[in-house]
């Protein structure tokens, strides 16, 4: 049986400087507060945790001061800055340039949809991280579009600025477009910007070419990713003997019976230990 990772999978660079900058931190520091959880994979946060990372949710950062707190790729709102200024916390800004330079965007396309009278759309998941960094630039005013029934709450005669999550569906976001133009009053304003980061839109294709070439796949992933969701989607669309887990202990071995090639494959938040780990399980406990 011969075991395969995807080159291409595992953390995208955001996340990587994310995480060595807090590896850094806590080199000199005994503890590190971070906001939120810095990747979604349980098994790095609680690596991370026993070097001293604590995971706090914005409430609880509310009541901190006089400290040092992580903000992890996905950004976040200005708010999160005015309050840990007004807190004396000192900001250890890991915020993915990818992620800043959409924010500055939101920003500006928010300014000048309050000149024009227009409305702020932004393609992405409500909830997620990062969406909730942009909708705070663009003053909490944004209508998040998850799906195209979400449209039927925007007003097609007054001029649009469309962003996208950064690590949404390309595929998704052009049919969004598509049909955000046929419901446009004619000559109204709407102007879409390219916002989803390149080395998450490469994996698209990277991935599928990887799986068909496989018996079987086992995808690894955090369960909250949405990068993870997305990405398994397409493996199991290239390759039906695709299967999603979180961690070694849920590999089952009916998957592996009478198949020669194993491909492993991860979410831009799955570090590539992981993945290591799980090849070195299915070889020693698996193979035959």
């Amino acid at each position: 049986m011969n075991v395969t990772i995807d080159a291409n999978s595992g953390f995208c660079f955001g996340v990587v400087s994310a995480i060595k900058r807090a590896e850094q931190e806590l080199q000199t520091d005994e503890q590190l507060y971070c906001l939120g959880e810095i990747v979604h994979n349980n098994l790095e946060v609680e690596r991370l945790e026993e070097q001293g990372l604590c995971v706090i949710s914005s409430e609880e950062f509310s009541e901190l001061q006089d400290c040092k707190v992580l903000i992890r790729a996905h950004g976040e709102p200005p708010a999160t800055y005015e309050l840990a200024n007004q807190r004396n916390i000192e900001v250890i800004d890991s915020t993915c340039p990818i992620v800043l330079q959409l924010q500055n965007k939101v920003k500006k396309g928010y300014e000048e949809m309050c000149e024009k009278g227009g409305q702020v759309l932004i393609f992405g998941t409500k909830g997620h991280a990062e969406v909730v960094g942009l909708e705070g630039h663009a003053n909490g005013t944004a209508l998040v579009v998850s799906h195209l029934e979400d449209l039927e709450k925007v007003d097609f005669s007054k001029p649009i600025r469309l962003f996208s999550q950064t690590t949404k569906n390309k595929e998704e976001y052009t049919q969004l477009i598509e049909e955000i133009k046929k419901r446009m009053a004619e000559n109204v304003d709407f102007v879409s910007y390219n916002t989803i980061c390149g080395q998450v839109a490469n994996r698209s294709k990277e991935i599928q070419e990887f799986a068909q070439k496989m018996d079987v796949v086992i995808f690894i992933s955090g369960k909250n990713s949405s990068n993870g969701k997305y990405l398994y989607g397409l493996c199991l669309k290239a390759q039906p003997n695709t299967h999603f887990i979180s961690d070694v202990s849920e590999l089952k071995s009916g998957w592996f019976s009478n198949v020669e090639n194993v491909g492993i494959a991860g979410a831009t938040s799955t570090p590539m230990w992981q993945m290591e780990k799980v090849r070195d399980i299915i070889q020693t406990e698996y193979a035959r």
